[in-house]
């Protein structure tokens, strides 16, 4: 029987699942030289906040009536659950 080409390992992929061992790390890591500055600490929150992806006011709206709709969800979940165990704790403990 001959070998199958389609099996043949003589150009393994240059991409692999593992990841990189040895690569530098970013610069943003590196460079903690200008945060110990007077004022270095502000400025480099500034920059962390223009890199900022901030929600639309349609997405902000949206997500904000989801959490309060399930916060009083579970408030009422909460009630209901607490409720029953006291009345099973008065039906026992009589």
């Amino acid at each position: 029987m001959e070998p199958d080409s389609t099996q043949t390992n003589e150009n393994p992929s240059p991409r692999s699942s593992e990841p990189e061992t040895g690569s530098q790390a970013p610069a943003d890591l590196t460079d903690n030289a200008a945060a110990l500055e007077p004022g270095g600490f502000m400025a480099a929150s500034m920059a962390e906040l223009r890199r900022v992806v901030w929600p639309s006011r349609q997405q902000l709206f949206s997500e904000s009536v989801a959490v309060i709709f399930m916060v009083t969800l579970s408030a009422a979940a909460i009630a209901v659950i607490d409720r029953f165990y006291g009345w099973a704790a008065t039906q026992v403990f009589r």
